[in-house]
């Protein structure tokens, strides 16, 4: 069994999920367990997820204190915002077929269960309603508008704080020992490590992280993973999967530095430094220098890819992108980073 997630979904009027959140998450739970739950109801054998009961659940010894203070709420659903306990069973690791599925997985990236790029998240997409995520919730947007309505005649502002497939992370899950200064801009699927910093204008994606601890002042793009020690200047970035078809992973090694304004479309290893402004892309030509700086050869970016000890600059004059050996890596304030 992969992932076994017991959570409280919200839906619309026609009774589709919207979202899913999980106070209960299992990586491969026991199967003794996995087995109960899949003979009371069969449906799990084949859709992913059922909706069940407290007392369903007790009865095959399933004890989970977090959820009795829910308990209330589930019978207090509303025709506006219906909402239902259910249990969300992965059997194997295989393409996304279900928003509960989809939801599930984004919490085990949150949660630190799993890091980025190791579960199948094929299908995603398909399977995240678009909804507009307000100060009461998510909202189907075909609803929206007698929403908006209603809140006007009772004198109130239904506040829409975005309309998008992903969440905010931190309405789902809260990691251990991290600072985010917008929490609108890290969605739920980041992966934040012990000991990481996101400032106002950073920004992590789903299936996306750092390992902790590391400073992000910019961009951590779809399928990237920064290592240890390692600092993402004010609106530097890093190019992910998703977008112009591109399925090359990038990653960040330990103890590295990115600058500000600065980006990379190449993986980095350890003690990397890029300079203020200059965006490294595969095909940039890159002038490779020896510890004298005499010019060695001439190089499309990709061909350094991973390598470690590289300082990337421009020269001042000619313009042109050189690479130097970085012997002296960067440090992160540890002051700034043991406190969180």
């Amino acid at each position: 069994m992969f992932s076994l997630g017991i959570g409280l979904a919200s839906k619309n009027l026609k009774g589709d999920v919207l979202d899913v959140f999980y106070p209960s998450v299992q990586l491969d739970p026991s199967k003794v367990l996995a087995d109960a739950l899949t003979l009371e109801h069969p449906a799990l054998a084949t859709a992913d997820f059922v909706e069940v009961s407290l007392d369903a659940l007790e009865a095959h010894s399933v004890h989970l204190p977090e959820l009795a203070s829910i308990e209330a709420l589930v019978s207090k659903t509303t025709s506006q915002r219906p909402v239902s306990l259910l249990v969300t069973l992965l059997a194997e690791d295989t393409a996304v077929r279900s928003t509960p599925g989809a939801y599930l997985k984004l919490h085990l990236l949150s949660l630190r269960m799993v890091r980025p790029n190791s579960m199948n998240l094929e299908g995603i997409y398909a399977n995240l309603p678009n909804v507009a995520w307000s100060s009461e919730g998510p909202i189907d947007l075909s609803e929206l508008p007698e929403r908006q309505l209603k809140a006007r005649l009772e004198g109130r502002t239904l506040d829409i704080l975005s309309v998008d497939k992903f969440p905010k992370m931190t309405n789902y899950v809260v990691p251990t020992g991290v600072r985010i200064a917008d929490a609108a801009r890290v969605r739920l699927g980041a992966y934040m490590g012990d000991g990481t910093t996101v400032m106002h204008e950073g920004f992590i994606n789903f299936n996306a992280g750092a390992e902790g601890p590391n400073m992000v002042e910019g961009r951590i793009s779809q399928g990237v993973f920064v290592a240890k020690g390692s600092d993402l200047g004010g609106s530097a970035s890093t190019a992910g999967t998703l977008s112009g078809g591109g399925n090359l992973v990038i990653s960040i090694g330990e103890d590295c530095l990115i600058s500000a304004n600065a980006g990379t479309g190449i993986s980095l290893g350890d003690r990397c430094t890029i300079e203020a402004g200059l965006y490294i892309t595969p095909g940039t030509v890159i002038e490779v220098l020896d510890d004298t700086l005499a010019p060695v050869k001439k190089v499309k970016a990709r061909e350094l890819n991973g390598q470690s000890d590289l300082l990337f600059i421009r020269h001042s004059q000619t313009g042109q992108v050189q690479c130097r050996t970085n012997k002296k890596a960067i440090a992160l304030n540890d002051m700034l980073h043991s406190q969180n």
